[in-house]
């Protein structure tokens, strides 16, 4: 089944990006185009993606707040 109708993606090649790495629609975007013109595939990229597509734990949250990350970056430029 088509995906995106602008670029002929398939669900299957979504769905193949996704078990590569892709976890969000921009990275579907980068790897097929998907979602780059019109916009309205968009939804279902996420409703797919949303599917657990992505399969890489080293991409998924690891159960730290986002604002960590931020505060790790902000200590390492005080020290420098």
């Amino acid at each position: 089944m088509f995906v995106c109708s602008c670029f002929g993606v398939t669900e299957a090649q979504v769905q193949q990006h996704a078990d590569n790495g892709a976890c969000t629609p921009r990275q579907i975007a980068s790897a097929c185009k998907a979602g780059t013109d019109c916009g309205s595939c968009v939804r279902r990229i996420q409703a797919i993606l949303g599917r657990g597509a992505c399969r890489r734990p080293d991409l998924a949250d690891q159960g730290r707040p986002v604002l960590a990350r931020v505060e790790e970056f902000e200590d390492l430029g005080e020290a420098a």
